[in-house]
């Protein structure tokens, strides 16, 4: 397996940088949760964490079922895919997206903004 330099984890998934010669390459995080994988710049990482806020604010105001539904879909960035997911998984993958987005920015300060 290639080296990796984590982001964020939590018991449903992996957020990471893959490191390639020694290098972080930080152009892009690999999301990984299930049996699915994304590979997204931090724009696209941005863009589901407000495609996450935006499906919690819809999903539930309208509808009968109140958050007891099975499943929901929840949008990607990838226009193309949309995952069917419970609300406990709908609750990870927000907690794995904003951790990562977090560690992200910090490391971005740390290492850049924030350097005299």
């Amino acid at each position: 397996m290639k080296e990796v330099s984590q982001l964020y984890h939590n018991n449903f998934g992996v957020a990471f940088y893959w490191k390639k010669d020694g290098k972080v390459l930080q152009n892009r995080i690999q999301l990984v949760f299930r049996e699915t994988g994304f590979y997204l710049t931090p724009y696209q990482l941005n863009e589901f964490s407000e495609l996450i806020k935006t499906c919690k604010d819809m999903r539930c105001e309208s509808c009968a079922m109140k958050g007891r539904c099975h499943k929901f879909l929840l949008k990607t960035p990838v226009p193309e895919i949309d995952l069917a997911v419970n609300h406990m998984e709908y609750t990870e993958i927000k907690d794995l997206v904003e951790g990562a987005l977090f560690n992200v920015a910090l490391q971005g300060y740390v290492f850049n903004e924030g350097r005299n």
